[in-house]
Formats: C-alpha cells, sequence, structure tokens
C-alpha cells in the first residue's frame, strides 16, 4: 500500500483560512443588504398631539401653557426618536452580534472542519499505518512461510542426501564384502594354481635336467663324432697333398682333379660341422624346414658375409642359420689352397636344415 504523505503546516490551515475569509464576505455582505432593503420607517408623532390655533387674543396664562405644551410634545417627540434610535441601534448591534456569531460559528465549524480533516487524516494515516502494518505482517509472515519452505526442502534434501549416503555406504560396504570374498577365493585359486605351476615347474625343472643331460651326452657324442669327421678330413687332405707332392706332375694332376672333388665336399662338410658347433637351435625349428645361404670367405678361410638367398619360411630359424655360419669366424684349414680350388668358395651357396644344424 502506498504510504500518504503528511500534510505541510500551510497546507493544514490554507482551507480553513479561506473558508474563514469567504464566511466574513458573506456575513458583510448579507449586513450590506438588509440595511439597503430595510423598509423607512414611518415618521415618528408624537404621542401627544396638540393643536395650536392662534388667538387673536391670548392670555399670558394661555400662552405658558401653550409653551409649556410645545415643550412636552417636543421632548415626547425627542424621547420617542430616541427610543427609536435605541431600538435601531439596538437591531443594528443585533445584526452585528448576529453576523459575529455567524462568524464564530463559521470559524467554529470551520475549527471543527479542521478537526474533523485532521481527525480524518489521523484515521486515514492510522488506517494506512495499519494497512502498512498489516502489509508488512503480511509480508513477513509469507517471508517466514518461504524460509520455512526452504527449511523444509534442505531438511529434506538433507534427509534425501543422508539416506542416499547410507545407501551408497551400504552397497559400498556390499562391495567391500564381495570384493573381499572374491580376493579369498581368488587368492585360494592363486594359491592352487602357484602350487599346480611349481609342481609343473619341478617336473619341468627335472625334465630339464635330464634333456640337458641327455643333451650335453648327445654333445659330447656329437662332438666327438665331428672331431673324428675332421681329423678324417685332414688326413685326407693331408694324404692327398702328400700324393700330390710326391709323384709326378702328371700323377699330381691327376690325383688333383681326381680328389678336387672330393676336398670340396669335405670344405662343404667342414662348413656344415663347424656352423652346427656354434648353432642355437630356436623354438620354431622344424624337420622339412630348408633355408639357402649365401657366404663370402676370403683365401685364408675368413667368412666375410652371410646372408639368406633362399628363406625357409621361418625368420627366426633363418637368422639362426646365418648366425651359425657367422660363428665359423675363420676356417684355417682353407689356407694354402690352390686359387682355382678356393675360387668356388669366394662367394657360394650353401644349403642348411635343421638335421644338418643338428649334427
Amino acid at each position: 500500500m502506498q504510504q500518504q504523505r503528511e500534510p505541510s503546516a500551510s497546507e493544514s490551515y490554507f482551507w480553513p483560512s479561506v473558508w474563514a475569509i469567504g464566511l466574513h464576505v458573506l456575513v458583510f455582505g448579507m449586513l450590506f443588504v438588509s440595511f439597503a432593503f430595510t423598509p423607512e420607517l414611518p415618521p415618528a408623532k408624537p404621542i401627544v398631539q396638540a393643536t395650536l390655533y392662534q388667538l387673536k387674543s391670548k392670555s399670558r396664562a394661555t400662552t405658558q401653557t401653550n409653551q409649556k405644551i410645545a415643550g412636552e410634545a417636543q421632548k415626547s417627540a425627542a424621547r420617542q426618536t430616541e427610543v427609536e434610535q435605541m431600538e435601531q441601534k439596538k437591531i443594528e448591534q443585533e445584526a452585528i452580534k448576529a453576523a459575529e456569531q455567524k462568524k464564530e460559528d463559521a470559524a467554529q465549524k470551520a475549527e471543527e472542519s479542521k478537526k474533523a480533516d485532521e481527525t480524518k487524516k489521523a484515521e486515514e494515516a492510522k488506517k494506512a499505518d495499519e494497512a502498512k502494518k498489516a502489509d508488512e505482517a503480511k509480508k513477513t509472515a509469507e517471508a517466514k512461510k518461504v524460509e520455512e519452505k526452504q527449511l523444509a526442502d534442505i531438511a529434506k534434501k538433507k534427509a534425501e542426501e543422508e539416506a542416499k549416503k547410507a545407501a551408497e555406504e551400504e552397497a559400498k560396504k556390499a562391495a567391500a564384502e564381495e570384493a573381499k570374498k572374491k580376493i579369498v577365493e581368488d587368492a585360494k585359486k592363486k594359491a592352487a594354481e602357484d602350487a599346480k605351476k611349481k609342481s609343473e615347474a619341478e617336473e619341468a625343472k627335472k625334465k630339464v635336467a635330464e634333456d640337458a643331460k641327455k643333451k650335453a651326452a648327445a654333445d659330447a657324442a656329437k662332438k666327438k663324432s665331428q672331431e673324428a669327421a675332421r681329423k678324417s678330413a685332414e688326413d685326407k687332405k693331408a694324404q692327398a697333398l702328400a700324393d700330390l707332392l710326391s709323384d709326378t706332375p702328371q700323377r699330381q694332376q691327376a690325383l688333383a682333379d681326381e680328389q678336387g672333388d672330393e676336398v670340396a665336399g669335405s670344405f662343404d662338410d667342414l662348413i656344415r660341422a663347424r656352423a652346427a658347433e656354434g648353432w642355437a637351435r630356436p623354438p620354431s625349428a622344424r624337420k622339412g624346414m630348408t633355408v639357402v645361404l649365401q657366404i663370402g670367405m676370403l683365401p685364408d678361410g675368413t667368412v666375410t658375409s652371410v646372408s639368406v638367398s633362399k628363406s625357409s619360411g621361418d625368420g627366426p630359424f633363418d637368422a639362426s642359420a646365418v648366425a651359425a655360419v657367422k660363428n665359423i669366424g675363420r676356417l684355417t684349414e682353407m689356407q694354402g689352397m690352390k686359387p682355382s680350388d678356393f675360387a668356388p668358395y669366394r662367394s657360394f651357396k650353401m644349403t642348411f636344415t635343421p638335421e644338418d644344424l643338428a649334427l
């Protein structure tokens, strides 16, 4: 509700002053009109009317009597006039008094009107104040309701959050219990698997040890066989060289031509035997695999290059064969060969299989 503005002192006395001035003007106007329209009174007549007759002959006593009567008449007329004037003055005074009374009544009415206005304004101000207080009380009540609703919403939300949190805690607890059970079960399974793996590892270890013993025995036999083959080849070579040196030139040429292929075959076997000594068998090596290597050598028997000319289709086996040939390093047995005999070994191809390298 809009608050009414309190009137100032000048505004409070403005209209009463206007009313008072207007009332005075009205009263004086009425007096003027009443004086203007007052009917003319008939001329005053003496109470005692006497007619004087002039006598031709009057006595002194008569004259005195007449004079006395005329004086009395004049006095009566004067008194009558004075009475009339007093009555007129009384009427005027009563009119003035009535005007003043009207003025006082008007002032009183103006005062009463002013008081009524002030009372009305006070009542209106009181009503406005009461309305303002009621509006404020209403707003306060509405604000309180809003606040109570907000508090209720907050409490409800808090309760829901607490309930949700409790449910989450219960879910977490249940999940933790399940996880704990699962961990225990997994630990049991792992322990069983570890025990099984340990047992299998022990078995595998035993088998590896047995295989190692068997391999060591096989390697020893293989090495022994290779040494025997190498010694036999060296003996053959030495014999061939001795034959070449001890016989006639024709005989030496014949023997060289005859034994050239034998020497070449012996060197092929020697290269395979030396490669087998340094070969590390990959897990993917299987029977039936074949790899062709391009080998380059110097006259002193040094291996200069090894590359795959034709792959077996298995990369690890090809690489193991290349590494085995490179590990030969140098064949001292090839020193002293004739250039014509060494020429095929300067750059040649050689086929390897897992069976060849496993000799």
